[in-house]
């Protein structure tokens, strides 16, 4: 079993920035794929960006160029570096691992998922 616990929401105007970190325990997840997700209120899970144990990046289009995720294995963390934020960026955002190493935007590929963490852009 995988934990992810995700921290650094928070409220933040737009054009700010915010770090998000999820840290995995219960088992070491450098092989395994993780990613961000991202749910907004009445909307659909929506896939954020998503990274391979070697580093391998695949991205939104809606945040290409903004958001930066990255991977600490010997920490088992992830982060997601994100910039020059918009209102349409609110959302509680979610970490989640996949055990496979074949990258996927498919949230139903994931197999363990965080209570998730809220960020609010103000306009």
């Amino acid at each position: 079993q995988v934990q992810l616990v995700e921290s650094g929401g928070g409220l933040v105007q737009a054009g700010g920035s915010l770090r998000l970190s999820c840290a995995a325990s219960g088992r070491t997840v450098s092989r395994y794929a993780m990613a961000w997700f991202r749910q907004a209120p009445g909307k659909e899970r929506e896939f954020v960006a998503t990274i391979s144990g070697s580093g391998t990046t695949v991205y939104s289009d809606s945040v290409k160029g903004r958001f930066t995720i990255s991977r600490d294995n010997a920490k088992n963390m992830v982060y997601l570096q994100m910039n020059s934020l918009k209102p349409e960026d609110t959302a509680v955002y979610y970490c989640a691992v996949d055990r496979s190493v074949i990258l996927t935007v498919d949230w139903n590929e994931y197999d363990y998922w965080g209570q998730g963490t809220q960020v609010t852009v103000s306009s």
